[in-house]
């Protein structure tokens, strides 16, 4: 493997594990407002509460991982589509913003209106990230001088919008998961039905997206023909899809969490194994596409960014390891509680 391959590998490495870490707190934001009361809100927030801020981490190291590594393709990306990224920084601002906000006054409205905000952005950002990565399947117009070539509203084509609600179903199962391992009593056996409808809804997009990527986008399939063995990722997504609601019917919900993770960890496999070696597709000229080699740095600040990375992300993993397990159990509202 070389560096550049490395990168690539690492790049999928972060993105997978914001997808799983922040994925959960994304969906608990979803489910926020199926709560009955304002105690069962609380509580869903304070599933959260302790760790989404360090989830979110794990986005800024991929951020700046893409910027050391390969910055012709960060600067195509993050100029051509500035836009959308502003909304997506406005969405994750907001329900960040909610988390803080919605303790500091006892009043309904005030809740209320904080509440909704919570909602709003936990699902607008969903959205964005499952668009986002739909317009990568599909492509993007880039041009021979690696520009962006076109604007917002044509980034809102059928195949990307199709993504996005799967994103958003996916990380709604995601989420309630999460709950089954936080909560318990009533609230616990309202989240396992709306654990029932989010995989009902997931199970029928995924089926519906995998049927268009293959006989819609020529990306998404292009390596299986030539690397065979990708279809084991396949497989596992397949196995852990259908072990998720097994194991909740058997009470083994570390094991569905569990399964969950691996499901969203394929989907980031699976999404990495359609682009490589691209990092950002031509839709204009397949020739003008931006790969592995032609947009990286150079070899040396490679080199210098493998080391950091290697000491870096050992810590990052500790951090997330100790937070976790700080605050693992049921979650039990205090004075102290959001």
């Amino acid at each position: 493997m070389d560096l550049n391959m490395f990168w690539f590998v690492l790049l999928g490495v972060l993105l997978a594990g914001y997808a799983i870490l922040d994925g959960f707190d994304l969906g608990v934001g979803i489910l926020h407002l199926a709560a009955r009361k304002d105690e069962e809100r609380r509580v869903l927030m304070n599933a959260i509460g302790p760790v989404w801020d360090g989830n979110e981490v794990w986005l800024l190291t991929f951020g700046g991982a893409l910027f050391a590594a390969f910055p012709q393709a960060y600067a195509t990306v993050f100029s051509g589509l500035y836009t959308a990224f502003i909304l997506l920084l406005v969405a994750l601002i907001a329900r960040a913003v909610s988390i803080e906000f919605r303790g500091k006054r006892d009043t309904p409205g005030w809740r209320s209106l904080w509440d909704r905000v919570f909602f709003g952005g936990s699902a607008v950002a969903t959205l964005l990230f499952g668009v986002a990565t739909g317009n990568a399947l599909c492509g993007l117009p880039i041009g021979a001088d690696g520009e962006f070539h076109g604007g917002l509203f044509d980034l809102l084509r059928p195949f990307p919008l199709l993504i996005g609600v799967l994103a958003v179903a996916t990380f709604t199962m995601h989420g309630a998961l999460y709950l089954l391992l936080k909560t318990d009593g009533d609230l616990q056996q309202r989240v396992r039905g709306w654990f029932r409808h989010a995989y009902g809804v997931f199970v029928m997009l995924y089926v519906l997206v995998t049927i268009v990527a293959t006989f819609r986008v020529p990306l998404a399939m292009r390596n299986f023909r030539v690397h065979p063995a990708l279809w084991t990722v396949v497989a596992l997504n397949v196995l852990a899809i259908v072990a998720m609601p097994l194991a909740v019917r058997r009470g083994r919900l570390g094991w569905a969490f569990l399964s969950s993770c691996v499901t969203i960890a394929a989907f980031t496999g699976l999404f990495g194994a359609a682009l490589f070696p691209e990092l950002v597709h031509s839709s204009l000229n397949p020739s003008w596409s931006l790969d592995i080699y032609n947009a990286a740095s150079a070899a040396k600040t490679l080199r210098i960014m493998a080391t950091i990375a290697g000491i870096g992300m050992p810590l990052v993993l500790l951090y997330t390891v100790v937070i976790y397990r700080a605050f693992r159990g049921k979650v039990r509202l205090d004075t102290t509680s959001y």
